[in-house]
């Protein structure tokens, strides 16, 4: 069984013991959340939610807060000697999909 869900903006297909990296939530390592945010519910039938399943929960585990590697970015403008660099590490949260429950 699977499931789309949508968190931060962006929509994730997980399944029970999947690890996703979603952006940066305000809970703790060790955590328990449920994810109500659910679009579709596959498996032996497809059910598809406008614009969410009703009763459908997605329960997870906080295992990390980090951040991604650097990504750096820069500008350049030829003959002013105009040159910026700058980079950014985007924070996330580590997630591990314990299972999806329909009620």
């Amino acid at each position: 069984m699977y499931a789309i869900v949508e968190m931060g903006g962006k929509q994730y297909q997980v399944q029970a013991g999947d690890r996703i990296k979603v952006e940066k939530l305000a809970n703790e390592v060790g955590d328990q959340i449920a994810i109500d945010r659910v679009l579709a519910v596959g498996g032996d039938e497809l059910k598809v939610g406008a614009p969410y399943v009703e009763g459908a929960t997605v329960k997870a585990a906080v295992k990390e807060q980090g951040k991604e590697k650097k990504v750096t970015v820069g500008k350049f403008r030829p003959k002013s000697g105009y040159r910026r660099t700058r980079g950014h590490r985007q924070p996330y949260t580590l997630l591990e999909i314990e299972g999806i429950e329909i009620a």
